[in-house]
């Protein structure tokens, strides 16, 4: 006999989380229905609210319930420096070393050509328009050091050179390999007062 529908369905909306795959998913369904329904209702009701008032900030592409979030809003912010960083999750850890005070732009990913995303998933002119306002005067390529994060790095390291801004790229004092979200601060602070041109 299988499952309710509803049950399914919702072992199934789990399965869009990262590494949760089917036995996770079926535990995590089990545990909020049978363990903690108030948790389960809180999660729900939170997820529906952010989907209704979160949208992208016009300035830094990151996630705000303003059209410009407060962090570009703040005039104590260094607005002649810019630092490049791929998701939400880089710009928090960035932001978390308190070794930086300027502003970001979020690209909400980075090239990977295997999965389609390339300089127009990316919406690159944005950055370009956001990067030629006149005010900033470096940027900073804050970028993973993958693969991907290297070629999205060289991209936007030579749409920027072509516009005349000084450009810099983090040190290699993250992990090769690594992704910020998953390095220490103290980590990052030292990449940042590290950075190097390109």
């Amino acid at each position: 006999m299988s499952a309710p529908g509803s049950l399914e369905a919702l072992i199934e909306a789990l399965r869009v989380l990262p590494g949760v795959g089917p036995r996770s998913a079926q535990r995590m369904a089990y545990h909020l229905l049978q363990r903690n329904q108030a948790g389960a209702r809180r999660l729900a009701d939170s997820l529906a609210h952010a989907l209704d008032v979160l949208r992208h900030c016009e300035r830094c592409n990151s996630f705000s319930e303003q059209d410009v979030c407060g962090r570009c809003a703040n005039p104590g912010r260094d607005a002649r420096l810019l630092c490049v960083v791929e998701m939400p999750a880089d710009l928090a850890v960035l932001e978390q070393s308190q070794s930086f005070n300027g502003l970001y732009y979020v690209l909400m990913g980075r090239l990977s050509p295997l999965d389609g995303i390339g300089p127009r998933e990316l919406k690159l002119e944005r950055l370009v328009a956001r990067a030629m306002d006149g005010v900033v005067e470096e940027v900073i390529v804050a970028t993973n050091f993958t693969n991907e994060g290297e070629a999205t790095a060289h991209l936007v390291s030579e749409l920027m050179h072509a516009r005349g801004l000084r450009v810099s790229r983090l040190s290699r004092g993250v992990p090769v390999g690594g992704e910020l979200e998953h390095t220490d601060a103290g980590t990052i602070a030292q990449a940042l007062i590290e950075r190097r041109p390109l």
